[in-house]
């Protein structure tokens, strides 16, 4: 018996017991209906992130896309799944905003950090590629007192700043951009502490999504 399809199967079980029947309405909208997502989602692909959760999104609303690093190759120089998704998310879904989502602990950003770990996995050494710019940076505002943890705080914020570079690259959104009908923005998403920091309007700062008082 293959113990981990079992798992998987049990959770598909407790969806069509559970989870379904509480939100049958939601699931035949959206199955009657051409996709309408006013986000696209650029994240990491560790399995301890879920896009959807972490922005309370129901079927449809979001259209997301992970790989190693959350990252964006610029235009022209990798051409593949990534470049699609945006071409087709901009120009054919018409999304309103393009985030770039990092997270805290990414293995990709250590990676970066510790390239001697990367010699058994050529490919994933291949495409940090993308990110080597975001080392650079961050390694000529390090100080000589910074921990690791700090390195790996400032890589992972400059990677995401990078990938927003990378963005602009891309004719579907540079084209969006220019008419005004699409914006991005770069997140930062703290595991351990619920807590999702957020570049926009060009900043380098991130800024915490703070929590409104229920008084309000």
């Amino acid at each position: 018996m293959d113990a981990v399809l079992e798992e998987l199967k049990a959770g598909i079980r407790k969806f069509r017991t559970d989870v379904y029947p509480e939100n049958k309405d939601t699931y035949v909208k959206a199955a009657s209906e051409p996709q309408k997502p006013h986000a696209l989602i650029v994240t990491c692909a560790d399995s301890r992130i879920d896009p959807e959760l972490i922005t309370q999104s129901q079927p449809g609303d979001i259209f997301v896309t992970r790989n190693v690093g959350n990252l964006v190759p610029a235009y022209g120089e990798m051409l593949g799944g990534v470049s699609a998704v945006i071409e087709y998310a901009v120009s054919a879904l018409k999304v309103q905003h393009v985030v770039i989502c990092g997270h805290s602990d990414c293995g990709a950003m250590k990676g970066l950090l510790h390239p001697e770990g990367l010699e058994k996995l050529p490919t994933v050494k291949s495409w940090l590629t993308n990110a080597q710019a975001a080392l650079s940076v961050a390694n000529s505002l390090a100080s000589k007192d910074d921990r690791q943890s700090d390195l790996l705080r400032q890589l992972t914020e400059e990677n995401v700043l990078l990938q927003l570079q990378h963005l602009r690259t891309h004719p579907s959104v540079a084209g969006a951009m220019a008419r005004e009908e699409l914006t991005i923005s770069g997140w930062v998403y703290d595991i351990g502490k619920g807590e999702v920091r957020i570049s926009e309007d060009g900043g380098r700062a991130f800024v915490p999504v703070t929590i409104e008082s229920k008084g309000k």
